[in-house]
């Protein structure tokens, strides 16, 4: 499977599910496809941002 195959199965799986990517997922999964970035480094902006967010709420 080519990755712009791969990426509109995933983000069509999302949209099933009644969600929306956000413009900056989309943003590092046009990315990927490029090769700009890997899918670690995708993981790991993932993992900074919503543990930012859960450490933030946590705090309150």
């Amino acid at each position: 499977m080519e990755k712009q195959q791969a990426w509109d199965y995933a983000l069509g799986i999302i949209k099933v599910d009644g969600l929306e990517p956000s413009p900056d997922f989309l943003a590092m999964a046009e990315k990927e496809k490029r090769g700009e970035l890997t899918l670690e480094d995708i993981k790991r902006a993932l993992d900074a941002k919503y543990k930012l967010k859960k450490d933030a709420a946590a705090s309150e």
